[in-house]
């Protein structure tokens, strides 16, 4: 059953492919071929999905919708701090999300960019800076509210683990280039893919990335075949349980389309009372947000 497409399975995408492939090769062998081929490397080489019952644990713990907050909650405190970890906390936050990068003496720590000018009071690529120095830097420096956590320190992994395990937390690790070596390591993480539409061509306040006709042309097709992919066959691939997509982008007939596949689907990031009470009096999704506390600008 895990064929059809009702059922969640793989028969209308590979349908798609394999008319696609007759119609720009005109060889129908090779088309049947390439088709099959793929088809059995993505069934042997892809992740089990987990249990449904133990995603849930994670997506709705205690079976309630969840209100995740960004990067800790990045208006109400430093994003990516054990402050912004203990005030997502105390706001009633049922988890956080967190993004992880490493230093150049590979030591985990939690920043969003590659570099740390953005949040802190420092210069230059997280690659090229040991942990000694990272540790040095203030990553409430350029924070709206930086006067109230004159303390923090870029924390690691290990400390911001610690930290949200003993606030009762979910984490939801955004861990980039390095999602393979997590799932990798244990089987059992709830995994989730992340996805904006467009995000190829179009900067997230809605505007084309390129001038050039040409160029712009080429990376709408772009948009379109990882739209058609993430939708169609990297969900397959991955074994993910959730798929965390940009709010407006959310409706009843998204959330049933991906609940026949059995995957859960966060919106990101919810940012406003009336945004936040449409996810959980009408969709019944969970969601990411910047703020617990008040209506903030949008996130892209």
């Amino acid at each position: 059953m895990w064929l059809w497409e009702e059922q969640g399975g793989l028969l209308g995408p590979f349908s798609f492919l394999l008319l696609l492939l007759l119609l720009l090769t005109r060889r129908p062998v090779s088309a049947g071929l390439f088709t099959g081929v793929l088809y059995l490397l993505l069934r042997f080489f892809s992740f089990e999905p987990l249990p449904s019952r133990r995603a849930l644990q994670v997506l709705k713990p205690g079976g309630r919708i969840a209100a995740i907050a960004h990067r800790g909650g990045s208006h109400d405190a430093p994003e990516n701090t054990l402050a912004a970890i203990r005030q997502a906390a105390k706001n009633g936050a049922a988890g956080v999300e967190l993004d992880v990068e490493f230093s150049s003496d590979g030591v985990a720590v939690l920043m969003h960019d590659n570099t740390v000018d953005r949040t802190t009071d420092g210069t230059g690529r997280l690659c090229d800076l040991t942990f000694e120095q990272i540790r040095k830097l203030n990553p409430a420096a350029n924070h709206r509210l930086r006067n109230d956590f004159p303390h923090e320190k870029v924390p690691t992994l290990r400390e911001a683990v610690a930290e949200s395990l003993n606030h009762n937390l979910t984490i939801f690790f955004d861990i980039k280039g390095h999602a393979n070596k997590m799932r990798q390591t244990d089987r059992n993480v709830v995994t989730g893919l992340t996805h904006r539409p467009w995000s190829l061509s179009h900067t997230g306040d809605g505007k084309p990335r390129y001038d050039a006709l040409w160029r712009h042309g080429l990376f709408v097709v772009m948009d379109i075949l990882l739209d058609w992919s993430l939708h169609n066959l990297l969900w397959y691939l991955c074994g993910i349980s959730a798929f965390l997509i940009q709010k407006d982008f959310v409706s009843p007939a998204y959330l049933r389309k991906w609940s026949a596949k059995g995957i859960h689907v966060v919106g990101w990031t919810v940012n406003s009372f009336n945004e936040k009470s449409y996810y959980e009096s009408h969709l019944g999704a969970s969601y990411i947000t910047d703020s617990l506390l008040e209506d903030c600008g949008p996130h892209f």
